[in-house]
């Protein structure tokens, strides 16, 4: 059974555009994060440098990527180590994708 849209991700491109997208989970392990979802939907439409990122659960809770879309976010760009994901939405905290990553590899990245 597919169910969507227990998390949405937005994100903010170096051309000021937003992307969004929501999780597609499956019984099986085929299913989509949001996050890669509205990567998904940037690539589609040409881009792929990342500025902002934010991920909100159905309750309406901010929370972090998961590992698999810290590599993925890594993989896009030479300048992905700056993203800024919003960890905290009262204080307005915010967290590099660098420090989510503790062995970051990305810089050898041409």
């Amino acid at each position: 059974m597919i169910s969507a849209g227990q998390v949405g991700a937005a994100i903010l491109t170096k051309n000021n555009n937003i992307y969004t997208g929501v999780c597609i989970d499956t019984a099986s392990t085929l299913g989509m994060c949001g996050e890669r979802n509205a990567i998904a939907n940037m690539i589609t439409n040409g881009e792929n440098e990342i500025i902002k990122l934010v991920c909100v659960d159905s309750k309406g809770n901010v929370g972090s990527p998961c590992g698999a879309c810290r590599e993925y976010m890594m993989q896009l760009s030479k300048n992905s180590k700056d993203i800024e994901i919003l960890k905290d939405i009262d204080n307005k905290e915010i967290v590099k994708l660098e420090e989510l990553i503790p062995d970051w590899w990305g810089k050898t990245r041409v």
